[in-house]
């Protein structure tokens, strides 16, 4: 943060630099140094450790992708499981859906709660209040391990795997998960950026494949996660899940009553189709 530019230097050879207008807060959580901000263009702006987290104006994206794609694939969710999602993005998406009955969310930093219900309230919109929501301040990994509830849904809305969030990408944690799902339950993942991480999509490939039946990947641009597309990870037993088709979605969706700005049944049968390089990087 240095002349009035907050530059984020997540990847080793490039970097992306954002406008500091009025800074909200910053300071030290006890878990992650936190920063919010206003930006022109991308409104209030979250980032932990360095690292941008969500934007008031292109959050939309990825919480609708990341929470719409499972449930409306799944069909009959009655409880999910979010790990992280600090910010109640993930939260209010999930909300959205009448037969969701519960919601636990597990979040490690109760700070990175309090401070986006303050400074970023249009991105939880009250989600925090909802009698559905179960909000348990935990470290997540050790909530799925010693837990014994089970979950239709489970969304892990982390951090890149460095610091408080790298226990949420190895395959112990993948396998506790398994074990709080359902049967023909969904977990679905935050993968980063393939373009410059493709290390990430194929570790977790390689994880995943080897405790679920059925497993992929699916994308979605998110403007302000620098380097293209972002990777979400898939993983169930229930193949069909996967390729569900637009006419049952389309169903599921208007009986929803969904208002969304970048999901829709066609963009999510499509989002399964990955470009050619993220094909090359699965195969090794």
């Amino acid at each position: 943060m240095t002349d009035g530019w907050f530059t984020e230097s997540l990847h080793r050879d490039v970097a992306q630099a954002l406008r500091m207008g009025r800074v909200l807060h910053r300071d030290t959580t006890g878990h992650q140094d936190l920063v919010i901000f206003e930006n022109d263009t991308l409104g209030r702006v979250m980032a932990l450790d360095g690292v941008i987290q969500t934007t008031e104006r292109d959050e939309f994206v990825y919480h609708e992708m990341l929470t719409h794609v499972p449930i409306l694939a799944h069909g009959a969710v009655r409880r999910v499981l979010i790990v992280g999602g600090g910010d109640g993005g993930m939260l209010r998406r999930c909300l959205e859906h009448p037969g969701v009955e519960r919601v636990t969310m597990v979040e490690i930093d109760r700070g990175v709660v309090d401070l986006s219900i303050e400074y970023l309230p249009s991105i939880s919109a009250g989600a925090f209040d909802d009698p559905r929501t179960d909000l348990v301040i935990a470290d997540g990994c050790r909530y799925v391990r010693e837990s014994r509830e089970r979950f239709d849904v489970i969304i892990v809305d982390s951090t890149d795997p460095h610091g408080p969030g790298a226990v949420l990408f190895t395959q112990e944690f993948y396998r506790d998960c398994k074990a709080r799902l359902t049967p023909g339950g969904v977990l679905v993942t935050q993968n980063g950026v393939p373009f410059l991480q493709p290390q990430e999509l194929r570790d977790t490939h390689t994880r995943l494949a080897a405790l679920f039946a059925d497993h992929g990947f699916f994308v979605a641009p998110v403007p302000s996660y620098y380097g293209g597309f972002m990777a979400f990870g898939w993983a169930s037993d229930d193949a069909a899940l996967r390729r569900p088709g637009a006419d049952a979605l389309r169903a599921r969706y208007r009986a929803a009553g969904l208002e969304t700005r970048y999901y829709t049944p066609d963009i999510h049968v499509a989002s399964f189709a990955l470009p050619a390089f993220m094909e090359r990087a699965l195969a090794g």
